[in-house]
């Protein structure tokens, strides 16, 4: 982030509502002052009772408002509060984190083998004193074709498990993407673009 932004939110106490590793890095990378805490938001929305960018706005909205929960009391209370989900979808269906090495396959043998483009539905929520922020960033990501061979030796380097559609872009994933529409910083979890342009409108106002 540019210094004019930072001088301000530096003197801010900011929150990244997430134990994600990868947008924690993201982040970091901009330089921003932040903690981290994780939020306890059970993620049990109905995904037939939302458009991809509503659930992966509302489920970023729950875990934003379970941390300011969280921290409400504090002596230092949030100023800033930031909270995201990502969301990997192929033709009508979402796709979250794999729990199980056969759900792993599964999801990446359909990523690599129906010869269509994923794309990456990423919801982010900024709570600014009262005020609360949402966007939603959208990414394509076309990928080669893999043999069965390839998914499974792919999905026993562990990268897949804790990512939302089994792939992590900035790991072994790289070699099978051909090419991407749109962020790539949204893809691994966290729209940085967008995220600092709007936290300039909400801290500039």
């Amino acid at each position: 982030m540019l210094k004019p932004l930072l001088d301000k939110l530096n003197t801010m106490r900011v929150i990244l509502a997430s134990s994600s590793p990868q947008r924690k890095l993201i982040l970091e990378s901009a330089s921003l002052k932040f903690e981290v805490h994780s939020s306890n938001f059970e993620e049990n929305l109905r995904p037939e009772d939302y458009t991809f960018s509503e659930f992966v706005q509302e489920t970023a909205l729950g875990k934003v408002l379970d941390v300011y929960e969280q921290l409400k009391n504090d002596m230092k209370k949030p100023d800033l509060i930031i909270g995201v989900d990502t969301m990997v979808t192929l033709d009508g269906r979402m796709y979250g984190k794999p729990k199980t090495r056969e759900e792993a396959i599964e999801t990446i043998t359909r990523l690599t083998t129906s010869g269509i483009p994923n794309v990456v539905y990423t919801g982010v929520v900024i709570k600014y004193k009262e005020s609360i922020e949402k966007f939603t960033s959208v990414t394509t990501v076309y990928m080669g074709k893999l043999t069965k061979e390839e998914i499974i030796a792919y999905v026993d380097t562990g990268e897949p498990m804790g990512k939302a559609g089994g792939y992590g872009i900035q790991g072994i994933a790289s070699s099978f993407v051909e090419r991407i529409e749109g962020d790539f910083n949204n893809v691994i979890g966290l729209p940085l673009y967008q995220l600092t342009q709007k936290l300039k409108e909400i801290v500039n106002t």
